[in-house]
C-alpha cells in the first residue's frame, strides 16, 4: 500500500527545472494546469504543448487506477502486450461488480461469491504484473485513491470517467478508456490534446447549508454537459483555500458532468492536513518545500481573464444548495426556487428514496454534516418518511465513522449501510419497489442521474445534491419541502425545524481501519498462473481486431441512427451487464440497446436491411456480420458522454460495425473509438444529419489518403435512386491514422514489443 515516496521525489526533483523551462518557452506567467502538464510532458518541448487546443501532446502519467469493472478488459489487453510488468505504479479497485440490495455484509459476501472467477482473476493477474489489488469491499476506487495514492502536482490516469476525484488533491487526474490505461502500463507515452483553461474563482466562505457539492452543481448549471468538454477547470481564490481537501475531491468528482478533462485545486494548508490525517507526513514535506510549484502564479489568480480562456467567479457566502435533474446533472435548482420548479413541471413531489455517499460524497466530513441532521430525526421525534441508504467511500471512512457512533445514528433513524462500493450510483441497486412502471422521485449525493442510470427505471426521476441536503428530504419525503426555511410535523403533532448541519473534516481521534483491503504483488510474478477458463461466461481471452484493408469503405448498412442523447450508458448499459465485462462476445449483446432510433423513437428496434423486419440492435448487427455487411451507426451531438466504458467502443467493432459518425463525440469515448481501430468522424455541417434515410446504402471515401486535417466524404446512396454527398470531419494525427490502419493500438503495441 506503499504510496512510492521515491516517485514522488523524482517527480519534484524536476520541477524548478520543468517550470523554469516552461516560462522560457511561453514568456508568460503560469496556471497550476500547464506547471503540471508540462513537469509530465515527454519531450520537454512546451513551446508546442502550450499551442492550447491545437496540439496533440505526449505525456507520462506517473500512475494508473482502475476499477474492476473496466480493469478486466484492460488488462486481458496488456496479458497481449508482452511485459513482464507494468511499466508504472498501477492498481486495480474492486468497487464496481458489489450489488446493493439488502446490506453490507450480506452484499458484500454475495459478490464474492457470484464474482469469484472475476476476483480470482483481477487477483492473479495483478499478483503476475506487479499490480496493487484492492479487494471488493476496501471501497470506491476514488475515494481510496485519495487516501493512499493522490500527491499535488501528480499526473494520474484511471479506468473511469470520475478518476478526476484526486484533483482535489491538486493531481491531475484523467479518466480514460481501458486501451489508454494498457498502453501507459506498457511504458509507452500518453496522448492528450492539449486542452484549454476554465478558471473558477471562488470568493467567500461557505456556511450553513451550502457545501462544496453545491459549487459544482452550480458550475454544472453554469457550464452544462458539454461546457467543459476539451478544457481542464482550475479552482482558485480564497474561497478555494477554505474547503476541505475532501470537498475539493467531491467538486472535482462531479467535474467529469460538464465533460471536462479533468479539475484541479492547488496545493494549501487543507491538502497539506489531509496527506499528514491519511499517514503521508512525508508527501505534505516534500510538498511544502515545492509548494510554490503546486499552485498557479500570484500574477494568474491576480488577473485571471489573460491566463484563462474562460473565467468564472462564485461567492461561497451568497451560494444557496442546490438540487440538480432529473434526467440530466446540469439542470440546476436553487433550493429556493427547487420546490416551485417540481410543482410546475409535474414531476413527482413524493420522495420514494434518498441515498447518499458515493465516490463523490463519501468522506468523513460528509457523514458527519449528514449525521447531525439524521440525529435530528430522532431527537425532535420525525419519522423518516423515505428509504435512505448510505455507501461509505471505503472500508477506512466506514471503520472511522463507525468507531465514532454516526453508522447508529443513521441507524436510528431508519437508515441501511451498504458495502463500500458504488452501487446504487452504477445501477448496481436492486430497488425496492411495488411498481416499477409508477412515475417516481429519488435523490442522490451522487453524480449521474441519467434516466435508468440507477435503477434501470425510465419513470425514475433522479435528483442530485448534497448529502445533508439529500438526509433531509428523505426525512421530509416531500421535494417541495426547503429545509432552510420549512418544518416538519413530528410524531407528537408539533412543527419542529431542522437545525443547520455541524461536521467535522476529520476525526479527532484519527483515522483508523483494521484490515483496509489491499493485497501487494508477488515479488516475482513470473511463477504465477493467470486462469481462464475458456468456457466462461464471465471472462474471455482476446483475439486481435483485423486491420484496415486498405480502401475506401463502402456498401455500408446504417445500424443506427441515434435521437437525442447517447451516453456510453445507452450504447453499452452498466447494471446487470456489468458481469460481463471480461467476455467481449457475451457484453456485445447490450451494444446500443438503450439508444433511440430516429426512425421509429424506440430503444433496441431496428430494421434489418436483409429481412426488412425490425429487431434488436444487437441481433441485427450480428446478421449482418455474418453476412460479411459493414455498417454504420450515426449519432447526435456529444456522443459518447458519460462513463469511460471502452466497450462502448469495443463491442461496435467486434460486432462488425465500421464507423460512427456523429455530430460531435464526448472525448473519452473518441479517444476509445481511434484506440480500437475504428473510424470515429464527425459531420463538417451538422445539417447533413437529417439527409440521412432509413434505407441507404452508405460509402465513406478518402481513406486511402487519410491523413490529418484533412476531410473524408460520405456519399449516401438512397432507396429512390438519389444520392447524396457530404465532407465530414476527424481528429486522427499521424499515429492515429496509424492505429486504424493497423486494426488498433494495441496490434501496434505487440508489435513493437515482439521485436
Amino acid at each position: 500500500m506503499a504510496f512510492d515516496l521515491d516517485m514522488i521525489k523524482k517527480v519534484y526533483d524536476s520541477y524548478s527545472t520543468r517550470v523554469a523551462a516552461a516560462r522560457k518557452a511561453t514568456g508568460k506567467h503560469l496556471t497550476l494546469t500547464e506547471k503540471i502538464l508540462y513537469a509530465h510532458l515527454t519531450d520537454g518541448d512546451a513551446t508546442k504543448a502550450f499551442g492550447r487546443g491545437v496540439d496533440y501532446v505526449d505525456f507520462a502519467p506517473d500512475r494508473v487506477a482502475m476499477q474492476d469493472a473496466t480493469a478486466q478488459m484492460a488488462l486481458l489487453q496488456f496479458m497481449q502486450a508482452g511485459r513482464p510488468q507494468v511499466a508504472v505504479p498501477s492498481t486495480v479497485h474492486c468497487d464496481h461488480l458489489i450489488q446493493a440490495k439488502i446490506g453490507a455484509d450480506a452484499d458484500l459476501s454475495t459478490a464474492k461469491d457470484v464474482n469469484k472467477e472475476v476476483y480470482d482473476f483481477l487477483a492473479s493477474v495483478s499478483d503476475k504484473y506487479g499490480l496493487g489489488f484492492w479487494k471488493p469491499g476496501a471501497g470506491i476506487i476514488h475515494q481510496v485513491v485519495l487516501e493512499n495514492y493522490a500527491f499535488p502536482g501528480g499526473m494520474m490516469i484511471g479506468t473511469d470517467s470520475h478518476t478526476p476525484n484526486a484533483g482535489g488533491l491538486g493531481m491531475v487526474a484523467i479518466g480514460v478508456g481501458g486501451a489508454d490505461a494498457c498502453d501507459v502500463m506498457a511504458g509507452l507515452p500518453w496522448e492528450l490534446k492539449f486542452p484549454k483553461l476554465i478558471g473558477v474563482k471562488l470568493t467567500g466562505k461557505l456556511s450553513g447549508w451550502s457545501s462544496a457539492k453545491d459549487v459544482i452543481l452550480k458550475v454544472a448549471g453554469i457550464l452544462t454537459v458539454k461546457g467543459g468538454t476539451g478544457a481542464i477547470v482550475e479552482y482558485f481564490g480564497e474561497g478555494a483555500e477554505s474547503l476541505s481537501a475532501t470537498g475539493k475531491g467531491t467538486i472535482c468528482n462531479m467535474g467529469a458532468e460538464i465533460g471536462a478533462t479533468t479539475s484541479i485545486f492547488g496545493y494549501d494548508p487543507k491538502a497539506a492536513a489531509y496527506l499528514r490525517g491519511t499517514k503521508r507526513a512525508d508527501i505534505a514535506d516534500l510538498a511544502d518545500a515545492v509548494k510554490e510549484h503546486l499552485t498557479g502564479d500570484p500574477e494568474v489568480y491576480a488577473n485571471p481573464e489573460q491566463y484563462f480562456d474562460q473565467v468564472i467567479e462564485i461567492n461561497l457566502t451568497e451560494l444557496e444548495p442546490h438540487v440538480n435533474g432529473p434526467f440530466t446533472p446540469d439542470l440546476a435548482w436553487p433550493i429556493s426556487k427547487f420546490a416551485t420548479a417540481v410543482k410546475e413541471n409535474g414531476w413527482p413531489t413524493k420522495l420514494e428514496v434518498g441515498l447518499i455517499g458515493s465516490c463523490t460524497n463519501s468522506s468523513y466530513e460528509d457523514i458527519t454534516r449528514s449525521a447531525s441532521i439524521a440525529k435530528q430525526a430522532t431527537d425532535k421525534h420525525l419519522k423518516t418518511k423515505a428509504e435512505f441508504t448510505i455507501t461509505p467511500g471505503s472500508e477506512l471512512v466506514r471503520y472511522t465513522v463507525e468507531r465514532d457512533g454516526y453508522l447508529d445514528t443513521f441507524a436510528d433513524m431508519g437508515g441501511v449501510v451498504l458495502a463500500n462500493a458504488c452501487g446504487p450510483c452504477i445501477g448496481q441497486w436492486a430497488r425496492h419497489t411495488d411498481d416499477p412502471t409508477r412515475k417516481n422521485s429519488i435523490i442522490t449525493s451522487f453524480n449521474r442521474n441519467f434516466a435508468k442510470r440507477q435503477d434501470g427505471n425510465p419513470n425514475t426521476h433522479a435528483f442530485v445534491a448534497s448529502p445533508e441536503i439529500v438526509t433531509a428530504f428523505a426525512i421530509a419525503g416531500d421535494l417541495t419541502f426547503n429545509p432552510l426555511t420549512d418544518t416538519l410535523t413530528n410524531e407528537k403533532g408539533e412543527q419542529v425545524k431542522l437545525d443547520e448541519p455541524l461536521g467535522i473534516e476529520m476525526p479527532v481521534k484519527g483515522y483508523a481501519v483494521e484490515d483496509a483491503g489491499y493485497q501487494a504483488p508477488a515479488e516475482d510474478g513470473s511463477k504465477v498462473e493467470v486462469k481462464v477458463d475458456p468456457k466462461s461466461s464471465r471472462l474471455q481471452l482476446l483475439d486481435p481486431f483485423s486491420a484496415w484493408e486498405g480502401t475506401d469503405i463502402t456498401g455500408l448498412k446504417l445500424l443506427i441512427k441515434a435521437k437525442g442523447k447517447c451516453t456510453t450508458d445507452h450504447i453499452s448499459m452498466a447494471g446487470p451487464w456489468l458481469k460481463f465485462r471480461g467476455h467481449l462476445d457475451n457484453i456485445s449483446n447490450n451494444m446500443l440497446i438503450g439508444a433511440i432510433n430516429y426512425f421509429n423513437n424506440t430503444a433496441d428496434s431496428v430494421k434489418n436491411e436483409l429481412t426488412g423486419e425490425y429487431g434488436p440492435v444487437p441481433a441485427t448487427q450480428r446478421d449482418y456480420k455474418a453476412h460479411g455487411i459493414g455498417t454504420i451507426v450515426v449519432g447526435d451531438e456529444n456522443y459518447g458522454e458519460g462513463s469511460s466504458r471502452e466497450h462502448a467502443a469495443m463491442e461496435p467493432r467486434h460486432l462488425g460495425v465500421r464507423a460512427i459518425l456523429v455530430k460531435s463525440f464526448a472525448r473519452i469515448h473518441e479517444t476509445n473509438l481511434k484506440k480500437q481501430g475504428m473510424l470515429g468522424i464527425t459531420f463538417a455541417d451538422s445539417n447533413d444529419y437529417d439527409k440521412i434515410q432509413e434505407d441507404d446504402s452508405i460509402d465513406i471515401l478518402g481513406l486511402t489518403t487519410f491523413a490529418p486535417g484533412k476531410q473524408l466524404t460520405v456519399v449516401l446512396h438512397h432507396k429512390d435512386g438519389s444520392t447524396d454527398s457530404f465532407a465530414v470531419n476527424h481528429t486522427y494525427n499521424a499515429q492515429q491514422i496509424e492505429w486504424f490502419k493497423a486494426g488498433g493500438a494495441l496490434n501496434i503495441i505487440r508489435k513493437q514489443m515482439a521485436s
